[in-house]
This record gives C-alpha cells, sequence and structure tokens, in this order.
C-alpha cells in the first residue's frame, strides 16, 4: 500500500507539472484550422471597414458556422468605453483555434488590447488598421500596423484641389482628431502645401460625434453650416473633414451649394455619397466597380462632375480584406508579414486595376523608419473626370520633415 501511494503521488505531481507547463506554452493549431478575429466599428461609425468584415465571412466562413472568421464590434461612443473595447479585442484571445486579429478602425484603446492578447496568447498575430493612437504607441504592441499615408496625402490632396482649379482649402475637424499626431502632421503639410500653391487654407470646427451631441447633433452642425461657409469661402474652395460621420451632410451641402470635395479622410464610393446623394446601391453590393459607375452617374447628375472624388475602392474595406487575407497568407506560410510586396498583393487582391504606393513610416525626430507600420494610399478618381495620377507624383523631401 505505501509503495502504490508514492506511486499514485509521483503522477499526480507529474501530471500538474505537465499542465502547468502546457499552460504557459502558445496553443498549437492545425494550420490548416485556425482562425482570423475581426473588430470594427458599427455601420453608423464606420461602415467600409464593417463591409470588409462581411466580405471575409463571405469568403471564408463565421466561425458559428465552421468557418474561419469571428467578427465584433467595439461601441460607438468607444471613447467613453475604452475598457468595453478592450475587452471585446482581447477577449478573443480566449479562442484556442485563434491565430490572427484585425482591428479597423484601430481605435484608442487597441494598443493595450493587443498587450492583453499577447499577455495571454504571444502566438496571436495582431494587426492594427487605420490606427488612432501615436505611431510610437501603436508600434509597440502590433506585429503590423498600417494607416493611409498622411504624409503623401496632405501634399496630394492639395495639389490635387490646386490642379482642378481651387483657391481655398477647408479643413473641417475638432479637438480630439487634433491630438492625434497623424492627423495633426497631415494638417501642417496641408498647410505648407498650401502656401507652396497660393492657396487660402482654413481651419473650421465641428462638434466630435463621440461626445454629448452625438452623431446626429454633429452631423446637423454640418448642414446648418456648410451654407454659410460656402458663401463665405466661395465656390472654389475645397473641404475634407476628418471624421466619417460628417461626409454624409458634408457632401450633401457641396453638391447643392457649391464647392470642392477631393476624397474623404477614409476614402471610398460608398463613404458618404449614397446618403448624400439618396441613391440605393444595393443592387450593386459587392461590385466595387458597379458602385463607382452609379456613384459617378449621380454626382454628374447633379452637377459635381470634375469636382468630387473618392478612391475607386473603399480604404476601409479594402483595410479590413486586405490585411486579413495578409494574416492567413502569413500564418499558412504563403508570406511574410513585414515584407511590403506581400502586404500589397494581399491588397491588390481587392483592388483589380487600381494603382497603390507606400512606405513605411518615417518618424520626423529621428528619421528611423518604423519595421512594423506601413502608410498606403490609393490614386484619387474624381467623378467624370477619372483617375489623376497622384501614386506617380514625386513628393518634395521637405514635407515628409514637417510635424
Amino acid at each position: 500500500m505505501k509503495r502504490f501511494l508514492i506511486v499514485l503521488m509521483t503522477l499526480v505531481l507529474v501530471g500538474t507539472a505537465l499542465f502547468a507547463q502546457g499552460a504557459q506554452e502558445p496553443v498549437k493549431t492545425d494550420v490548416n484550422k485556425f482562425h482570423v478575429g475581426i473588430v470594427t466599428g458599427t455601420v453608423s461609425q464606420s461602415e467600409d471597414d464593417l463591409r470588409g468584415a462581411e466580405k471575409m465571412i463571405e469568403m471564408y466562413g463565421a466561425v458559428a458556422d465552421g468557418g474561419m472568421i469571428q467578427h465584433l464590434t467595439y461601441p460607438d461612443n468607444f471613447m467613453d468605453e475604452a475598457e468595453t473595447t478592450i475587452s471585446v479585442i482581447a477577449g478573443l484571445a480566449d479562442d484556442p483555434l485563434m491565430k490572427a486579429i484585425v482591428v479597423n478602425q484601430s481605435v484608442p484603446g487597441t494598443t493595450e488590447a493587443f498587450r492583453r492578447v499577447k499577455e495571454k496568447r504571444p502566438d496571436i498575430i495582431c494587426l492594427a488598421g487605420e490606427a488612432h493612437e501615436d505611431p510610437g504607441v501603436i508600434q509597440s504592441a502590433a506585429d503590423l500596423a498600417v494607416n493611409n499615408d498622411f504624409v503623401a496625402r496632405g501634399h496630394l490632396i492639395i495639389k490635387t484641389a490646386h490642379d482642378l482649379g481651387c483657391d481655398t482649402f477647408v479643413h473641417i475637424s475638432f479637438p480630439r482628431h487634433m491630438s492625434y499626431e497623424t492627423m495633426s502632421r497631415r494638417v501642417a503639410i496641408m498647410r505648407a502645401t498650401c502656401e507652396e500653391f497660393g492657396m487660402k487654407f482654413v481651419l473650421e470646427t465641428a462638434p466630435d460625434p463621440t461626445s454629448d451631441v452625438g452623431v446626429a447633433g454633429a452631423q446637423q452642425y454640418i448642414l446648418e453650416n456648410v451654407p454659410t461657409w460656402v458663401a463665405k469661402y466661395g465656390k472654389n474652395a475645397a473641404y475634407f473633414c476628418t471624421n466619417d460621420a460628417h461626409t454624409d451632410p458634408l457632401l450633401k451641402q457641396l453638391l447643392a451649394y457649391g464647392g470642392y470635395f477631393i476624397e474623404a479622410d477614409l476614402p471610398s464610393p460608398l463613404m458618404g455619397y449614397p446618403g448624400a446623394l439618396g441613391i440605393d446601391l444595393s443592387a450593386q453590393k459587392g461590385d466595387a466597380e458597379a458602385i463607382l459607375k452609379a456613384v459617378e452617374a449621380a454626382v454628374v447628375a447633379k452637377g459635381g462632375a470634375g469636382r468630387f472624388g473618392t478612391w475607386a475602392f473603399s480604404y476601409g474595406m479594402t483595410t479590413t480584406c486586405g490585411l486579413v487575407e495578409h494574416a492567413i497568407n502569413v500564418v499558412k506560410g504563403d508570406s511574410e508579414l513585414l515584407k511590403l510586396s506581400d502586404i500589397m498583393k494581399a491588397y491588390g487582391k481587392f483592388t483589380p486595376g487600381a494603382e497603390w504606393n507606400g512606405s513605411f513610416y518615417s518618424d520626423t525626430s529621428t528619421g528611423v523608419r518604423a519595421k512594423n507600420h506601413v502608410l498606403i494610399y490609393q490614386d484619387t478618381y474624381i467623378m467624370g473626370k477619372g483617375f489623376m495620377g497622384t501614386p506617380s507624383v514625386v513628393i518634395p523631401e521637405k514635407y515628409f520633415l514637417i510635424k
């Protein structure tokens, strides 16, 4: 009996040690069976990002149905519900088959969420689409971050407006966005480019949709103020807003009162245009070329030819799809996580025929290029005119040093 008890105790101790060791090690999964998590905003805040998630579910199936994709959303009022946002993202790490998490847009709290994911599961690849947090912050936790090229576009949007005959550029935003390094740096570049081309640069402030006024209040402010702005700045002024919710009412009023709109903060034919134009695109759902054609026809019919632009393919939708596709390729061993050509290959799958350009983020203070942060942009398309050839424009080096 004593010998039996000794053997039994030994087995228990060995089993406990093995259990503890296994709990600390990354979960090993079959490379052919794994899950990818996607976290986006809701339809009211970032519809295109969410539609990208739906596209990936169509392609790879939902986890609930035995597929690969698990899609969740963070709260509309994410600034006041940061802990909920963090919990939504970090909770995906509880799935033993989870191998990659894509957040688009990566609102404040994403960095902390990725840190918590890595504490639980260091094997999970964390990808940040359109990071709101400062570059140095998101770079510390994300395996890969991708933003629209706020440096190049700060110059190119103004240059395009100038090429179209605009004499004034009106930038609409609010303090929260202007506290972001990416947006404040872009504003500085826009201002400097306006000076170069002899254009007037104007800053206008509008309510933050995440504040007490909400989306409805912020949109009403734009509706009420655009007629005054057009009267004040003239019909040769181009307008730009940093928030998706402002885009719909801005486009609606510019179409009615005059003015130019080069492209949205996160460009897409679906960004503001359907609501502003009052058109139903359900028949064109999922067909990017048909959507652009329908939007362009409606803009031209309202007299907006040569004054309103976009990217031919949605940036928000493409970023969701492109990052998920890239993550899948990396997990399968078909791509390298930080290889720019592999990233572009994944994006290109969803934007046939569109030109892209981009580079790794460069810190203005040190001149050091980040290894895990990419800035990208697509050619600008002006309705009734066509592509403007922006990816081939050489950006003067001085603009990369402005901050």
